[in-house]
């Protein structure tokens, strides 16, 4: 089977392709902001995340607040879904989960650290900067990680970083890469 055309077990369940994955995430509600006084956190998998990540959940556990931690997404860069098969694209659901599932395996540790807080888990397919503006509208807090580049391209802010900062209705912690 091509991609097009899915796996002809349940044509009426079948995603189709990675058109339809778009078209079901467009019908999905825009994403809703997280608690007003909690802190919302990007989360990318990397270690620079991580970093902002303990930053956001030190935060919050001295103010007793709880966090939003979000990773955005697309086809390019979920992980595939347990039902995933050549030749078959799962739906937007599927990704979703597969997406959800990484990202609290991608946290579990530093998360465990912090018992007590208040933590949920967002998805959403799209562009991070958008994502997380969306997340944290009213938010006490949005914190972010940097990836530095080191001398003066170091001094410059990453361009998720820096539309959080120019576009979030809420203040914006920067968290820098340690040396």
């Amino acid at each position: 089977m091509d991609a097009g055309t899915g796996t002809g077990k349940d044509p009426e369940a079948d995603a189709g392709d990675a058109a339809a994955v778009h078209a079901e995430a467009a019908a999905q509600p825009a994403q809703e902001p997280g608690p007003r006084t909690g802190i919302v956190v990007g989360h990318d998998g990397s270690a620079d995340a991580n970093q902002a990540l303990t930053v956001a959940l030190d935060l919050a556990a001295g103010l007793a607040v709880p966090v939003t931690i979000v990773r955005a997404w697309t086809i390019d860069t979920a992980p595939r879904p347990a039902n995933w098969e050549f030749g078959y694209v799962s739906s937007y659901s599927d990704y979703a989960g597969a997406v959800r599932d990484r990202l609290m395996n991608d946290t579990r540790s530093v998360v465990a650290e912090h018992q007590g807080l208040t933590v949920e888990y967002r998805v959403a397919l799209g562009g991070p900067a958008k994502t997380l503006i969306e997340v944290s509208r009213g938010s006490r807090m949005l914190v972010v990680g940097s990836r530095g580049r080191g001398g003066l391209a170091g001094m410059l802010l990453g361009s998720v970083s820096e539309q959080c900062v120019r576009h979030a209705d809420c203040p914006v912690l920067v968290v820098r890469p340690r040396s």
